[in-house]
């Protein structure tokens, strides 16, 4: 480990080829860079960091695929999506969270009370996202097949127009997507992930990037900063709430709902983990929509620690 640590300090101590090294990332709305900005935690880095945003997973793992960005934030579900489409990308780190903002919504004067009356109804969520399979564990508990609802996948804000113009009956999301809808009264939620969902998401990166020794130690020091920036946010929720509503345009009430009830820290891949999204994986299966069974194990990489203080 020693030996690691002093590797990836030469490699970001500044040389001109450290300081030539671009990093480019891919995250979701209200993500890593709300959080390590309002942590100041994107000061005095030795490389540089281009920023992609998306509105959802999806097309972040295209991103991926494409080789287009080195790495991005992307859940559990959706990566495994990825990875059976033949994505040569690696979960490096993962953050652990409780999954109260993945939510399945119906508008407020819905007559539907739980998920078994979801029986023939339309529901809205991106294909693939962490939104579809909280959509499918639900409908499962209720003993409702998959075949017995519509399915429309749409991107957040299309589906939130679906529900509130009642084009759809419900509609399945994740914070902070969810928190607005619920402080602008135009959702309530039906059930959330907490029980039904790992509340896992990766950070991945492409083989390349792994491969190349500079971007590699980059990616060590951005995970680092990363889980820095997490922890000094759940301690200044307030303070972070108030950044983060104006990064993403949402109000401020809605931001800090968003945030305060994830709970979430970074870690390293454990076996757990890799358990976990197997069981996912497994999941997915089962509904046709991974075609053959997934060994999950090659697409966790254990080269990267990820810093518990600082």
């Amino acid at each position: 480990m020693k030996k690691q640590v002093i590797v990836l300090s030469v490699l970001l101590a500044g040389t001109p080829s450290a300081q030539a090294v671009t990093l480019r990332i891919a995250d979701q709305k209200g993500n890593m860079h709300a959080e390590m900005e309002a942590a100041n935690q994107l000061q005095n880095l030795a490389y540089k960091i281009e920023w992609a945003e998306f509105p959802a997973a999806a097309p972040l793992a295209e991103a991926l695929n494409a080789g287009a960005v080195d790495a991005g934030i992307i859940g559990d579900a959706p990566l495994l999506f990825s990875v059976a489409a033949g994505s040569q990308v690696k979960a490096v780190a993962v953050s652990k969270s409780v999954p109260v903002g993945l939510a399945l919504l119906v508008r407020p004067d819905s007559p539907v009370k739980n998920a078994a009356e979801l029986k023939g109804k339309s529901i809205a969520t991106g294909r693939g996202s962490i939104g579809h399979f909280l959509a499918l564990k639900a409908l499962e508990q209720a003993g409702i097949s998959d075949k017995e609802v519509t399915w429309r996948f749409l991107t957040p804000s299309d589906a939130r127009i679906a529900l509130e113009s009642h084009s759809v009956d419900a509609w399945s999301t994740w914070d902070p997507y969810t928190a607005l809808a619920e402080v602008t009264h135009s959702g309530r939620v039906l059930i959330n992930g907490k029980g039904l969902s790992t509340g896992n998401s990766f950070l991945a990166a492409t083989d390349a990037a792994l491969a190349d020794p500079e971007k590699q130690a980059a990616l060590q020091d951005y995970v680092n900063r990363l889980a820095a920036a997490d922890r000094w946010a759940n301690k200044n929720v307030k303070a972070y709430s108030q950044t983060l509503a104006k990064i993403i345009g949402f109000p401020a009430e809605a931001a800090e709902k968003s945030f305060s009830r994830r709970q979430s820290h970074w870690q390293a891949i454990d076996d757990a983990t890799v358990q976990q999204q197997q069981e996912t994986a497994d999941f997915y299966t089962k509904y046709g929509l991974i075609k053959k069974k997934l060994d999950v194990k090659p697409t966790f990489y254990h080269g990267l620690s990820v810093a518990q203080t600082g």
